[in-house]
């Protein structure tokens, strides 16, 4: 027999879902006086190649995201293996987050971080209400892959990285 949605604990839900494993990825833009915000998220994917389509999924609690729908755009940084350090600096809600974090403004001037496995600038294409997040879609408009190394991976709520080939 199925299990009635509403049943469905959020503790076991959370951890079943944790054995999925995940990239982890920096969504940053600019205030509305130009300084640096940003969120991590491991919920980012493509959606489409024509048009170019992305998307993440900012908690309906995040203090960062109403920010970065005002600007209307944002910088996804794909993070790599060394970069924990600026995954939890950029976790922390309502400090300073790029204090210890390096980066250079990239398209729309929204923040590319030093050191990222890829970046990707996006235009805020529509924003989709699901349950206790939001699925925001964005247009990609610039990106780039140079660096050669690792992302930084989660799974069953401890950051990883691939062994090396």
């Amino acid at each position: 027999m199925l299990t009635d949605p509403a049943e469905v604990d959020s503790t076991r839900f959370r951890s079943v879902l944790g054995h999925f494993p995940s990239g982890v990825a920096a969504i940053t833009s600019l205030d509305a006086e130009g300084r640096p915000v940003g969120m991590t998220v491991s919920s980012f994917t493509s959606v489409s190649l024509t048009p170019p389509l992305v998307a993440f999924l900012p908690g309906k609690t995040s203090s960062t995201f109403p920010v970065i729908a005002e600007r209307g755009t944002f910088c996804v940084n794909v993070l790599a293996a060394g970069q924990e350090p600026v995954c939890r600096a950029l976790a922390v809600s309502g400090e300073d987050k790029f204090t210890e974090v390096a980066w250079r403004p990239g398209p729309h001037g929204d923040p590319v971080i030093d050191g990222v496995v890829a970046w990707i600038g996006c235009t805020i294409e529509a924003v989709h209400e699901a349950g206790d997040h939001r699925i925001v879609v964005g247009r990609v408009d610039e990106l780039d892959a140079g660096a050669a190394v690792s992302p930084l991976l989660f799974f069953r709520s401890r950051y990883h990285h691939l062994a090396a080939a």
